[in-house]
């Protein structure tokens, strides 16, 4: 409650006699301005976003350019974290066009129903997202937990203190 954070938690249970290995993966629109403003114009309100990824956090971050000296600024944050075994590397994207593929919607996005990986890129996007993958290995028996942190603050310096201090399993 003390921080702009949210916190979606997956638990996956393998209550089969062999181990399983799972992609859990996340995904998250941005908006980094107002809702009003979101709502008049929304394909704007998205234009001058930067994200970037943070290997070491295993985090993506992002801000808007702002528009006067005036306007306040916002960072945006996302990570996860499992409890459990990771197989390989995490995957990420920030491009919605690359996550839902042509002629996919966000039902079945191409990243998931046809087993993309993700890009792994980031920068300057016309319509920027948040998504992480994770392959989880599940011994039989097993309980995995993966909580997806969303996290917001008014400076790089403070969402990044945001990201350090969620971090860790819980």
């Amino acid at each position: 409650a003390e921080d702009d954070a949210e916190v979606r938690r997956v638990t996956i249970s393998n209550s089969s006699d062999q181990t399983r290995e799972i992609e859990v993966t996340s995904y998250a629109e941005l908006v980094l301005g107002s809702q009003s403003a979101d709502v008049a114009h929304p394909a704007f309100s998205k234009l001058f976003v930067a994200t970037e990824h943070l290997p070491a956090l295993g985090a993506l971050l992002a801000t808007k350019r702002r528009r006067t000296p005036s306007e306040s600024q916002i960072w945006a944050a996302h990570l996860a974290v499992v409890e459990g075994e990771t197989l390989g590397d995490v995957q990420f994207e920030t491009d919605r066009a690359r996550f839902l593929g042509r002629g996919h919607t966000i039902r079945a996005p191409a990243a998931v129903a046809d087993g993309w990986p993700l890009s792994n890129t980031a920068g300057a996007v016309l319509d920027p997202v948040f998504s992480l993958r994770h392959r989880v290995r599940i011994p039989r028996g097993a309980t995995a937990r993966v909580a997806f942190w969303t996290l917001a603050a008014s400076s790089r310096d403070d969402v990044l203190d945001l990201a350090d201090k969620h971090h860790d399993a819980m």
